[in-house]
């Protein structure tokens, strides 16, 4: 059963849209669970087939990674502020070098520095709003938990006193990368596939005469017949406040009237039920933020692949957000492209 309020489900299922062109699936419910099912192959396939290797290759890049964390520091045994201060992103590999390994925000309430701080150094960056001697008190506070909780059994040569061997060195390094690699193994995993959906669309655009623009030209300007993917769409908060939309692809499709939007669509996987049901209201937020700056004309749809259950896209199709399946996407012709 679609988890949507009667009145609401009854005019997800409307055959028309708002601005009157045809819907391509959230008007036909029928169809749903069997779309369902065949996502749900799909996904499973490229997964047993292609995830391993996007997981090895990001492995042998944290491990290359890890490695060069380990000489800067010279193997933990020369862990200062300054180290920080030239190198921040060496954080992730201390946080896994620790009995047990600590999380990010685990390390803030440790340490009693300020979340921005730490945040800051996941990204590489150092607080910009710290005075020098402010922050290096900080940074005193996050090696000191990091010196305490050093795993004894991975970096053997610290009880020692002295420089480990060159195998000591890399099954050190291999273990870091293996726990930073299974901290992020969803994130690996999904971008990985969000680069093979757009591939596709992609694809799937160039073979109908579309070109693509590189970033620059404002979305509302894109020429007919062209594309773009990851672009930044303006949009009105309540608050009033403008920020930017990041959509994955824009597409002003070739038969556009003078003054049409592109067609803004999302790419999705997923491969679960649990997390796009607790997600699935960020879709319906972009879409107002759409509909609350460019009116109800705005087309903004989803491009899905994986486990999305009928609960989730009885909620979309509840907001006016259609959508084409990977594994029909020559349905991507209903939107008009």
């Amino acid at each position: 059963m679609v988890s949507a309020p009667l009145a609401d489900y009854k005019r997800a299922c409307s055959p028309t849209w708002e601005k009157g062109t045809l819907a391509v699936n959230r008007d036909k419910p029928d169809k749903w669970k069997r779309d369902v099912a065949l996502s749900v192959d799909m996904y499973n396939h490229w997964f047993m087939e292609f995830a391993p290797a996007a997981f090895r290759e990001t492995r042998v890049k944290t491990t290359a990674d890890v490695e060069r964390a380990l000489v800067v520091s010279d193997y933990l045994r020369a862990l200062s502020p300054g180290l920080l201060t030239e190198n921040p992103q060496v954080i992730s590999t201390l946080r896994m070098s620790a009995c047990p390994p600590i999380a990010v925000d685990r390390l803030i309430g440790l340490s009693g520095v300020k979340p921005s701080l730490v945040k800051g150094l996941e990204r590489g960056k150092l607080p910009v709003r710290m005075t020098p001697a402010r922050v290096e008190s900080e940074l005193c506070k996050v090696l000191t938990v990091i010196t305490k909780m050093a795993d004894p059994d991975i970096f053997v040569w610290l009880k020692r006193g002295n420089s480990p061997s060159r195998g000591e060195a890399y099954r050190a390094a291999t273990i870091v990368a293996d726990r930073l690699c299974g901290a992020v193994a969803n994130p690996i995993i999904r971008n990985a596939q969000e680069k093979r959906q757009l591939l596709a669309i992609e694809q799937w655009l160039v073979s109908r005469g579309y070109q693509k623009l590189e970033r620059g030209l404002p979305f509302d300007e894109m020429p007919q017949g062209t594309y773009s993917f990851r672009l930044n769409v303006p949009v009105q908060q309540e608050s009033g406040r403008g920020v930017n939309l990041p959509v994955d692809a824009v597409i002003m499709p070739a038969s556009s009237q003078v003054g049409s939007l592109p067609v803004l669509i999302e790419a999705k996987s997923a491969g679960d039920y649990t997390n796009v049901n607790k997600r699935r209201k960020e879709e319906a937020v972009k879409m107002q933020q759409l509909r609350d700056t460019y009116g109800s004309g705005v087309v903004f749809n989803l491009f899905l692949c994986g486990y999305f259950d009928t609960g989730y896209l009885g909620y979309e199709a509840a907001e006016g957000i259609d959508w084409v399946w990977e594994h029909r996407i020559d349905e991507l012709e209903g939107f008009g492209l």
